[in-house]
């Protein structure tokens, strides 16, 4: 090098995302708790749907908050559905709720001014205080796998 030149720059290292981690489980209804009421008529679509197609399309999105106690992230009507044809067990994407890969937002017309904190949302889940519908909305920044769960497989 002569002097008085810079040295080259340092090239930075190249970031990578955090690595998604999450997996399927057929979660006991017992175990979940919800953080947002239902809409009774979004409930009543949903349970035709299951009932006529005898299958739950899309597992709920569940947070592990306690060793084998689970907050609904989404999914809220499902799960209200499944308790109602008397199912014992709900299909569910467990994912890890603190980390970056699931972000929470409020939905357009949510009847709450901000957004409620991941916090907030396990504490009322856990309270039994439920927040209005479509007040929380939980967005993934990465897709997940389809996966279609038979009723049979839910007793």
């Amino acid at each position: 090098m002569t002097p008085g030149a810079r040295p080259p720059p340092v090239p930075a290292r190249p970031t990578h995302p955090p690595e998604f981690r999450y997996r399927f489980e057929l979660v006991p209804l017992a175990s979940l708790r919800a953080h947002e009421a239902v809409d009774p008529g979004n409930l009543q679509e949903v349970l035709g749907k299951i009932r006529h197609q005898h299958l739950v399309d899309e597992p709920l999105l569940v947070a592990e908050v306690q060793d084998g106690l689970f907050v609904v992230l989404n999914g809220h009507h499902r799960l209200a559905a499944l308790l109602e044809l008397g199912a014992r067990r709900a299909p569910a994407w467990v994912v890890e709720y603190e980390g970056e890969a699931v972000v929470l937002e409020r939905w357009p017309g949510a009847r709450v001014e901000t957004p409620p904190t991941k916090g907030e949302v396990v504490d009322r889940a856990l309270r039994g205080e439920l927040f209005p519908p479509k007040t929380t909305r939980h967005r993934l920044t990465s897709p997940l796998p389809t996966r279609v769960t038979h009723l049979a497989d839910l007793q």
